[in-house]
């Protein structure tokens, strides 16, 4: 950036930040700069108002390095919107996004690892978390129509059970389904469902900074519920031929109706698949600004229920999955 260009910009910051003050009262300092890159967001897409509105001619370069979450929340959308409109001319992302931008005919990987800094796109129509989720030039990317198919056909209603277990915020991990979690879960809903369970190792996903710790569950699964599929053996077989683990995730999901799923990208991953999706997040900023309620099933009309802690889990199982 130029240093005129980044003078300027630091004007505008400082004036829109004076106005979420003014407006908003004095907001704690973890959430205030959300508050004031959401009107920057906004002000940033007024220069291209000509060219997306009257013009119309292909012209927007999406490009996104930042997490796995962000991508599907905002940045997929933002570029799906542009196609859908004639405007967009080329993506570029991470490792392993070809088939997310399936619409895309011009995307080019061009990210090894995905970055924390990635995630601050003022290009695109949000970044990160927001106070206002009444998006223009945002449209859900139909993935389960897109991906479903005859292959990963089950003989009971599937219910997929996506975990992870990574460092969050530094720290160890906190939002995940434990080995006894697993083992209640299991045994409630075996009988009624054919059970997938997901929690995809670090080989095959690009990395976003975050360390990928060991469950040791995989084993424990195998000797004590075989009848349970693992998306790690199910993607060995690849019987689809699919590109990539994102891309095998993408047409196992698409045949499912019921998820549970961990918060960031697991969960998001889940909840574009439409459904219904029972999502663990005992902690994050997905709570205060009320992603589960007024984002995420945006992002193909499911139905989440955000459980806050191991007891709201379980009674959401019971409510959503038993009755």
């Amino acid at each position: 950036m130029k240093k005129a260009d980044h003078i300027k910009s630091n004007i505008i910051t400082k004036l829109i930040a004076l106005y979420v003050r003014l407006k908003f009262g004095n907001l704690d300092w973890s959430v205030k700069y959300f508050y004031r890159d959401t009107y920057y967001c906004k002000l940033v897409q007024w220069k291209y108002f000509f060219r997306d509105y009257i013009i119309k001619k292909p012209y927007k370069v999406v490009s996104f390095s930042g997490e796995f979450t962000h991508d599907f929340t905002y940045a997929l959308p933002f570029a799906y919107w542009h196609y859908k409109n004639g405007t967009l001319l080329r993506t570029e992302g991470a490792r392993l996004t070809q088939e997310m931008y399936f619409f895309s005919s011009n995307h080019k990987e061009v990210y090894y690892d995905r970055t924390n800094e990635g995630n601050y796109n003022y290009e695109l129509p949000r970044v990160l978390y927001s106070h206002d989720y009444n998006m223009n030039k945002w449209l859900a990317v139909p993935y389960k129509a897109h991906f479903k198919n005859n292959t990963y056909i089950f003989e009971k209603p599937p219910l997929m059970i996506a975990n992870r277990y990574n460092e969050e915020w530094g720290d160890p991990p906190i939002s995940y389904f434990s080995i006894e979690m697993l083992a209640y879960m299991i045994e409630k809903l075996k009988d009624r469902y054919t059970i997938l369970y997901n929690r995809p190792i670090a080989k095959n996903i690009t990395s976003d900074s975050s360390e990928v710790y060991d469950l040791k569950e995989y084993d424990w699964l195998r000797n004590k519920y075989p009848e349970v599929i693992l998306m790690e053996d199910l993607y060995k077989e690849n019987k689809i031929g699919a590109n990539n683990y994102n891309h095998f995730q993408m047409l196992v999901y698409a045949n499912i109706e019921n998820f549970i799923s961990i918060h960031g990208g697991t969960c998001c991953l889940a909840s574009c698949f439409g459904g219904t999706n029972i999502i663990l997040s005992k902690k994050g900023f997905e709570a205060y600004f009320g992603c589960f309620e007024k984002l995420y099933p945006q992002l193909s009309g499911t139905k989440i229920f955000h459980a806050k802690t191991d007891e709201d889990l379980k009674n959401f199982i019971d409510t959503c999955y038993l009755n």
